[in-house]
C-alpha cells in the first residue's frame, strides 16, 4: 500500500508541476532570456547528434528493405517506406531517447545540486518561484525545440536513405525516383502526426526531468541516482506513450 500511495502521490507531483509550469507561461515576455538560451542549449547539444542518427537510420531502412523490394520490381516504392517509418517512429522516438540523455539529464543535475545545496530554498526565501525561474524556461524550450529537431531529422533521414537507394548496387534506384515517390505518397497528416508526438514527448522529459530534481534529497550521491532515475523513467514513458498516442491519432485519422 505504501508502494501505490507513493506511486500516487509521484503521479499527482508531476501532474502538479506540469499544470503550475503552464501557469507560469504567462510570465514568457519576462522570461524570454532564459527560454532562449535553454533552446540553444538544446540545439547546440543535440543538432550534430540527431544528424549522425537521423542520416544512419534513413540508410540502415533503405538497405534493410531495399534489396527485399527489388526482386518484386516495385523498389521505386522504397521513397514512401523510409519516409513514412522516419516521420511516424524513428525521428520523434530517437530524439526523445537523445534528448533525454543529452538534455533531460542536465536539467535533472542542475536543478537537483540546487535542491541539494538549498539553493532554491533560497529562491523560494527571496519569493522568487522556482517553477517560474528554473522548471518553465526548460519545459517551453524543451516543447518547442522537440519538433525542430523531429524535422530536421526528418529531412536527414530521408536523404541517408535516398544517398543509400543510389549507391547500392542491389537498388539502384536514383535520387530523383525516391523523392518523387516520397513526395506523391507522403501526407501533411503523417508529418502532423510525428510533430503531435515530438510535443507530447518534450511535455513527458522536461516535466519528469525537473520534477526529479526539484524532489532530489540527500548528498551529492543522491543527484546521481535522480539522473539515473529521470533518463530511465523517461525512455519507459516515452515509449509507453507512444503506443497510445500512435491509437489516439489513427482513431482521428491523423495518419
Amino acid at each position: 500500500m505504501n508502494a501505490i500511495a507513493k506511486l500516487l502521490g509521484e503521479i499527482g507531483g508531476a501532474v502538479k508541476l506540469f499544470f503550475s509550469s503552464l501557469y507560469c507561461c504567462r510570465y514568457l515576455p519576462w522570461n524570454m532570456d532564459k527560454v532562449l538560451f535553454q533552446i540553444g542549449q538544446i540545439g547546440s547539444n543535440t543538432l550534430p547528434v540527431s544528424a549522425l542518427i537521423a542520416l544512419s537510420s534513413g540508410a540502415v531502412i533503405a538497405l534493410q528493405t531495399g534489396p527485399a523490394l527489388t526482386p518484386y520490381g516495385i523498389q521505386e516504392n522504397l521513397g514512401v517506406l523510409v519516409g513514412i517509418a522516419v516521420v511516424k517512429e524513428l525521428s520523434p522516438i530517437m530524439a526523445s531517447v537523445l534528448i533525454t540523455g543529452r538534455v533531460g539529464s542536465a536539467m535533472t543535475a542542475e536543478i537537483g545540486s540546487m535542491s541539494v545545496y538549498e539553493e532554491i530554498d533560497a529562491l523560494e526565501t527571496m519569493r522568487i518561484d522556482p517553477i517560474r525561474f528554473l522548471v518553465m524556461p526548460r519545459f517551453l524550450a524543451t516543447v518547442i525545440s522537440m519538433p525542430i529537431i523531429v524535422l530536421f531529422m526528418d529531412v536527414i533521414g530521408w536523404f541517408g536513405g535516398a544517398l543509400v537507394a543510389q549507391v547500392n548496387p542491389e537498388i539502384q534506384l536514383p535520387m530523383s525516383v525516391f523523392y518523387r515517390n516520397l513526395g506523391d505518397f507522403m501526407t501533411f497528416s503523417a508529418i502532423l502526426n510525428g510533430l503531435i508526438k515530438s510535443v507530447l514527448f518534450g511535455i513527458l522529459i522536461s516535466i519528469i526531468c525537473c520534477y526529479t530534481g526539484l524532489n532530489t534529497k540527500g548528498g551529492p550521491r543522491q543527484i546521481g541516482a535522480s539522473v539515473t532515475k529521470a533518463v530511465v523513467l523517461s525512455i519507459v514513458l516515452v515509449l509507453v506513450a507512444d503506443y497510445f498516442a500512435t491509437r489516439t491519432l489513427l482513431f482521428f485519422n491523423i495518419d
